[in-house]
């Protein structure tokens, strides 16, 4: 093995030793200790899989995150994007995922984060028992567009080291946005025009390649279960790089303002938000006890003004009249970490929390 020098200009050469450590988008440690070059360099921009050779999404993973375990629920080769303002809970939920879901090697990618909360993450969010199976590769705020860029690229080259060896990889990056953002100043540099609201036309394929190279592994290799993080302003789900990111994905995270604002974290907007994984990872009960949370949340939500106005009168409408009893049990539920028993024992959480209060 060869020390120092890991990532060169046009790869990056991942080693099993990475696992535990720090690392630029280069590949040198950024803890103070020595790392090794793998046998095998990778390219940065590698094809993803082959389409028809490709399985289909996997079983259902345990997350330690209740209304993941239930109402959202991720399964190996899932890639779901995470969409949220900036201090709702996003590192903390990210945090929560690298040490509670299922897998066997997590690569988190953190892309133009300021310097300060590099150490804090590695050491309050993740911890030990999430750097105990995790590659963080990052790169910070101030270092050029074509590093920040890079940090995207050389995660994903680590994910697939891991892939290729038939190992169930987390993926976890931090953010699309400020990886988009890191290619315009590359692409207008270069230049094309900026067309997209701001963004030139490559940022499109740039981030639909970059997100197809997670997901379902080939036949013979491992999966990337990912989930990408993208910082959206005033919640407006229609920018471009959420829009762009929305529509290769297997589903979508929506955290709210103002349900931070009022104290319950994660701060998920659940009818906002969608798992393309089901109804195929749920059994018909636990489908039939998501559609009933999903339509006394819904029913709440439109009655809201209402009720807070007391304009509402009880036995107007028997749907509205269950959603009033258990929306502060629904609620509740949504901040809850899973019990000890997973995803059986949220659904049971679940199903308790959609009972009407005895009369």
């Amino acid at each position: 093995m060869y020390r120092m020098k890991p990532c060169r200009a046009l790869g990056c050469t991942p080693d099993n030793g990475w696992i535990g450590r720090v690392v630029d988008p280069f590949g040198k440690p950024l803890d103070g200790k020595p790392i090794f070059r793998g046998p095998v360099s990778r390219p940065l921009l590698a094809a993803a899989p082959a389409a028809a050779t490709r399985r289909s999404l996997g079983e259902r993973l345990q997350t330690g995150v209740a209304v993941f375990d239930t109402l959202l629920p991720v399964v190996r080769g899932q890639r779901i994007g995470l969409f949220a303002g900036s201090g709702v809970g996003k590192s903390t939920l990210l945090g929560k995922f690298a040490r509670g879901i299922t897998s066997d090697v997590v690569v988190i990618a953190l892309i133009g984060e300021r310097g300060r909360e590099l150490r804090e993450f590695v050491e309050r969010v993740l911890g030990p028992q999430g750097m105990a199976r995790a590659v963080v590769v990052t790169a910070t705020s101030d270092q050029s567009a074509l590093v920040r860029r890079r940090c995207a690229w050389a995660a994903m080259a680590v994910a697939e080291h891991f892939r290729d060896q038939g190992l169930h990889v987390l993926m976890l990056a931090d953010s699309v946005t400020r990886f988009a953002e890191a290619h315009r100043e590359v692409a207008l540099a270069g230049g094309e025009v900026a067309s997209l609201r701001g963004y030139p036309p490559s940022v499109a394929p740039a981030i639909m390649a970059w997100a197809e190279r997670a997901g379902p592994g080939p036949e013979d290799g491992g999966d990337i279960t990912a989930i990408f993080s993208v910082l959206v302003a005033g919640s407006d789900m229609e920018e471009p790089v959420a829009d762009i990111l929305r529509g290769v994905l297997d589903g979508h995270v929506v955290m709210d303002r103002k349900i931070a604002e009022r104290g319950r974290y994660p701060a998920i907007d659940l009818l906002r938000s969608v798992s393309r994984s089901l109804p195929l990872a749920a059994s018909a009960s636990e489908n039939a006890d998501i559609g009933q949370a999903r339509r006394l949340l819904g029913a709440y939500d439109r009655a809201e003004l209402m009720i807070q106005a007391g304009l509402y009168s009880a036995g107007t409408d028997p749907l509205i009249d269950h959603a009033v009893q258990v929306w502060p049990a629904l609620d509740g539920f949504l901040a809850q970490d899973s019990p000890e028993d997973g995803i059986t024992g949220s659904f049971r959480q679940l199903q308790a929390a959609l009972q009407p209060l005895s009369k």
